[in-house]
């Protein structure tokens, strides 16, 4: 929930600034729920393929949290503060919380290939939203994009099969593409 700023970037208007933190927001909310989400599985992933997983996401958890430390900024350079409680992480998602405790790590990577599809989907949607606006947050957004459409390749290289299907494929959520991952890894077990 943007205000107007008393100031912004040269170039833009208060209006356009509260314009820009509005979006930003919204990335900032995703991306702290992103990261807790990614902890919660490191820490409740089960299975033989175990400490691939476990070890595969620490990292990515480390380039969540720049992300959102660059977002928080970037809201704060254009005059607005930026909201990291809890309650607004809450509040301002319109997504339903992580469905899955401890799960094996099929189940897990089937659930955050729906994950990652809506997120990169919103972050392609917030990019397009700042094009016209300001070139250094769509920049942001776009560098952003790239590291998380790079992990989400990580964690689909673990549901293709040989022939290239992904084991998720025509699930719409992620208690679907869990149990299809699950299936997937016991016809092959």
């Amino acid at each position: 929930m943007a205000t107007t700023p008393k100031f912004t970037i040269p170039g833009l208007t208060p209006e356009e600034g509260e314009k820009l933190a509005g979006i930003l927001q919204e990335r900032l909310n995703a991306l702290n729920d992103l990261h807790l989400t990614l902890k919660h599985v490191h820490w409740n992933v089960v299975g033989p393929h175990f400490i691939a997983v476990h070890e595969m996401i620490d990292p990515h958890v480390d380039e969540v949290i720049a992300m959102v430390d660059e977002t928080a900024e970037r809201i704060a350079t254009l005059g607005v503060s930026p909201m990291g409680t809890p309650g607004a992480i809450v509040n301002g998602r319109s997504w339903e919380d992580y469905s899955l405790g401890r799960a094996t790590t099929n189940e897990h990577l089937g659930a955050l290939d729906e994950v990652y599809i809506n997120l990169l989907k919103d972050h392609r949607n917030a990019q397009e939203a700042v094009a016209d606006l300001d070139p250094v947050t769509e920049d942001m957004i776009i560098g952003q994009q790239r590291q998380l459409e790079l992990f989400h390749w990580f964690i689909r290289a673990h549901l293709e099969s040989t022939g290239g299907s992904l084991s998720t494929d025509g699930a719409n959520s992620e208690k679907k593409a869990a149990q299809a991952a699950h299936d997937a890894a016991d016809v092959t077990d």
